[in-house]
């Protein structure tokens, strides 16, 4: 996949017993854990070492050490996640694959935890940003009528991802009535959320930074709260391109660029994202989760693919 490859089963090299948590240091190797024959596992035949704790007395191998302990079709777990992240449903994935949709939708959650997990790590790679993007995409679950919006931070020209939140948030326009009467009122989200991403961002932003936003009037008191030292930009919004994905902007200097962009890619590769589809978000975690494995693919492979 190019530069830091996305591994879903690596074994950790500092081997540890996961009874005890008793480590096998370099000096004193072989005191406390020691080989204890091997075995063929039987899911893809692989030939794997089992070890002994001796203060536990009890039998481990270096796959439990796996993020894939147990899984039985762990081979799936790359496949799977370059297609989630390039549009495919998961409906569409188990055909394909001819397994149950029901394994589909136990790989996509673990691979999107283990992704954001992998997102918080890479993210400590990197120095603090000096100049950032960010604004809201309006998304829904299940229905029109029950809205989302999902609030991303972006740094300017690399259009890395430095993080994401997922609100619900109350229908709007001429849905507001129809929404109340099939739902009921619906509590908005965005703010809460909004600032929960502003204080995890705090490490990763310079605190002078340039923090590019629209005029929303709710941005401006959030960005004072938690970046006080930082040059708040904010630029009138316009209309989307009448093709593409609708977030890029019709014409002319767009300062908002990286961001929009990367919303346009949200869009174009996350399915549950399309405009006009019926591959719609049932549960906001879940939509969390899948724009975490896009977000690490994007940051990892994409945007440096494109770069070179």
């Amino acid at each position: 996949m190019g530069g830091r490859e996305i591994a879903f089963c690596v074994v950790t090299m500092s081997i540890t017993c996961p009874y005890c948590s008793i480590k096998n240091e370099a000096s004193a190797q072989r005191k406390v854990i020691i080989s204890y024959g091997s075995f063929r596992r039987k899911s893809d035949s692989k030939q794997l070492q089992r070890l002994w704790c001796k203060k536990c007395e009890r039998s481990f191998s270096l796959a439990t050490l796996d993020p894939c302990f147990r899984q039985r079709k762990r081979f799936l777990n790359p496949f799977i996640y370059q297609h989630l992240v390039s549009g495919y449903s998961q409906r569409r994935l188990a055909f394909n694959l001819k397994v149950n949709r029901k394994t589909i939708i136990r790989k996509f959650l673990f691979l999107g935890r283990y992704s954001y997990l992998c997102f918080l790590q890479d993210r400590l790679n990197y120095p603090r940003s000096g100049e950032v993007e960010f604004d809201d995409l309006e998304t829904f679950e299940h229905s029109k009528l029950k809205p989302l919006s999902v609030v991303s931070v972006v740094e300017s020209g690399s259009r890395r991802i430095l993080g994401f939140r997922v609100a619900r948030m109350a229908a709007k326009g001429l849905l507001v009535e129809r929404s109340l009467k099939k739902y009921g009122p619906r509590k908005d989200e965005r703010r809460l959320r909004r600032r929960m991403l502003f204080h995890e961002l705090q490490d990763f932003i310079h605190p002078q930074a340039i923090i590019k936003s629209d005029e929303n009037p709710h941005y401006v008191s959030d960005v004072r709260r938690f970046f006080p030292k930082a040059i708040h930009k904010a630029f009138k919004g316009r209309r989307g391109c009448v093709v593409g994905q609708g977030e890029l902007k019709a014409g002319g200097f767009d300062p908002l660029f990286s961001l929009n962009h990367t919303y346009a890619m949200f869009r174009a590769n996350i399915n549950r994202l399309f405009r006009r589809t019926w591959n719609t978000t049932k549960k906001p975690e879940h939509l969390a989760l899948h724009i975490a494995m896009y977000a690490l693919y994007h940051n990892l492979y994409l945007i440096k693919n494109t770069a070179s």
